[in-house]
């Protein structure tokens, strides 16, 4: 069995998930799923050590970019991701694009995340079903490429891939979101052999507007295509 599911909480957790740990109520964050997560993870370890049943479970970080070849990406409704809503802007599908807390202590007053690209992720999942197909033990896994990357550095690399610099509305700090959150994927390298090929920030950015520009056809301001549509 693979359980896989985006990352939420605080830097103080990250490596708790992989030792196994007892995780206190304190390290949980507002506003995440961490806390259904780990549950979840306690649940199949002790469903495992019952029914000698192999589970991994595989926890990303900030997930992003598309397939390589512009065919597969992110369209979801409402759309909550950075580089996705940063590109609907840019085509003309949002019109309330901000970024939310420029004074962390942080190099740049923004958040630090750690993205990781949808093809790495999907290379771990083939991965981790050859563990458990080939008699492998199961386990907990970070994956992410242990490298952050800010708010504005990112708003940064779009702009440089699509030529475009959006004008960023500055907004609070939302409710529990933490300054950095960089994943610790050591466990993962060494267990899977896990290690990122397109997940640097370029690539990731890439081919996301690939995707973008097939998925959120530009607009005009009235709403109206100002390009036609090419995807079926």
């Amino acid at each position: 069995m693979i359980l896989a599911g985006d990352l939420g909480g605080t830097k103080t957790l990250l490596g708790l998930f992989e030792r196994g740990e007892p995780r206190p109520r304190e390290v949980f964050t507002r506003g995440y799923p961490t806390q259904e997560f780990t549950s979840i993870t306690a649940i199949l370890d002790d469903f495992a050590r019952a029914y000698g049943m192999g589970v991994v479970a595989l926890r990303y970080f900030n997930a992003c970019g598309a397939d390589p070849e512009g065919e597969i990406g992110e369209l979801r409704d409402p759309e909550t991701h950075l580089i996705a809503r940063a590109m609907m802007a840019i085509q003309g599908h949002i019109s309330d694009f901000a970024v939310f807390g420029t004074d962390y202590a942080t190099a740049d007053g923004t958040a630090v995340r750690d993205y990781v690209h949808v093809s790495d992720l999907a290379d771990a999942h083939v991965t981790s079903v050859q563990r458990l197909l080939g008699g492998g033990v199961g386990g907990n896994f970070n994956l992410g490429t242990g490298r952050g990357c800010s708010v504005r550095g990112v708003l940064d690399a779009i702009a440089a891939v699509t030529g475009e610099r959006l004008p960023v509305q500055e907004g609070a700090r939302r409710p529990g979101d933490p300054p950095v959150l960089v994943a610790d994927a050591s466990l993962a390298k060494r267990e899977l052999g896990f290690a990122p090929q397109l997940s640097d920030l370029e690539t990731v950015v890439a081919t996301a507007w690939a995707w973008h520009r097939r998925a959120h056809p530009r607009t005009d301001a009235s709403g109206m295509r100002a390009s036609p549509g090419v995807l079926g």
